[in-house]
């Protein structure tokens, strides 16, 4: 995640913490104080592919329990219309998720 509270995201970090993103959905600019990157000793990261094995991985946890994903928010396709300006606003945190019908 990126955007205007790049910055704050930045401060909750702890010394020595990373930070990694895999996009941008909330603005593709940020302001950095480089001083809060070298006295915490912060690695950042960007990343748009991974190695099948990870997704594999990832999916491994899931289906275990050990992490859930974080859902903003579910729709059945009829009310793909409001997902959509949902995803325009910007106002969520965590996954937008269309349910397919049963």
């Amino acid at each position: 995640m990126a955007g205007p509270q790049w910055p704050d995201y930045l401060a909750l970090l702890k010394l020595a913490d990373g930070y990694g993103t895999v996009g941008a959905i909330v603005g593709p600019l940020v302001e950095l104080d480089v001083r809060t990157l070298y006295l915490k000793d912060l690695t950042l990261m960007g990343s748009t592919f991974q190695d099948k094995i990870v997704f594999e991985n990832l999916i491994g946890y899931i289906e275990r329990g050990e992490i859930r994903p974080v859902l903003a928010k579910t729709y059945p396709p009829s009310d793909i219309t409001i997902a959509q300006q949902d995803f325009l606003d910007k106002k969520f945190t965590g996954k937008l998720v269309l349910i397919p019908p049963t």
